[in-house]
């Protein structure tokens, strides 16, 4: 089976950094059926485990020992380090080096110029989320911003991105990556898009710009994938997490909910008008 792979400038990873590990597993592994694989060495400090949705990787659990709870989007680039002195020089601040991840990747967290921390990721072993766009999987990060013209201009600089502004939100592009999908993974998606009147490009769309909440500081924001919005909700809070509003749509039934140590995702049912 082909595997999925990303190209530069496509988010290809997310995980969220959790006081309790094991706490945090228990309760996205009963919400999304998740389970885990612990992937740093025996006696190294720290944990981290991969998510795995029927086997197959969606997503990571860090330890933060007593900071708080998140959840943090990577995006795919070639060279790691060529990519974090790109990012300085396009305005962002380098936080944490580019380093190897044992023999999974390397990657580096940068801040843009807002102040939204995102990851980056040059994949070598681990190549990404191989699960998504399913119930229980990744579907998309959106960046909340409070300056929708400075996020434009620097992620269309740092990543090569288009934003095409249209009734409910901004879609981001990365130009080529439905010509990507349709000759690996997924040859049917220009066909499969167009039964249900997607957006013109929308095969090429690797995020979305919203803007922030008054108050809300700028951040990448985690949405998942999920079969029925009100199981999920009451399934969240007989976990122990606090759902933070509902919304629906033209398109998705969403939910936002806070997990047990506060992390803060979405999660969405698609419901396209064609149904």
């Amino acid at each position: 089976m082909t595997q999925r792979t990303y190209p530069q400038g496509v988010p290809s990873w997310v995980d969220t950094e959790q006081p309790d590990v094991e706490a945090a597993a228990k309760f996205y592994g009963g919400l999304f059926g998740w389970t885990f694989e612990d992937v740093m060495p025996p006696g190294a400090p720290g944990r981290y485990l991969i998510a795995k949705l029927d086997g197959r990787d969606v997503g990571g659990i860090a330890g933060t020992g007593e900071g708080a709870a998140s959840w943090n989007t990577y995006v795919a680039v070639d060279d790691a380090d060529a990519a974090a002195h790109g990012l300085v020089a396009a305005g962002a601040t380098l936080k944490s080096a580019p380093a190897d991840a044992g023999e999974g990747g390397r990657g580096a967290v940068l801040i843009d110029p807002e102040g939204a921390e995102f990851r980056i990721w040059q994949a070598r072993r681990r190549l990404g989320a191989q699960a998504v766009n399913e119930p229980g999987s990744w579907n998309f990060s959106d960046l909340h911003t409070s300056d929708h013209s400075a996020a434009v201009a620097f992620y269309s600089e740092a990543f090569g991105w288009q934003f095409e502004d249209m009734d409910y939100g901004t879609m981001v592009r990365r130009p080529g990556y439905g010509d990507h999908l349709e000759a690996t993974v997924d040859p049917g998606i220009r066909v499969r898009q167009a039964d249900i009147a997607t957006p013109v490009g929308f095969e090429d769309a690797i995020a979305w710009l919203a803007p922030a909440a008054p108050g809300e500081p700028p951040h990448w924001h985690v949405a998942f994938t999920v079969a029925d919005r009100d199981q999920t909700v009451a399934d969240a809070k007989r976990l122990g997490a606090q759902v933070l509003s509902q919304d629906d749509t033209e398109w998705t039934r969403d939910a936002l909910i806070r997990d047990p140590q506060g992390a803060v995702f979405t999660a969405s049912q698609f419901t396209p008008p064609s149904g």
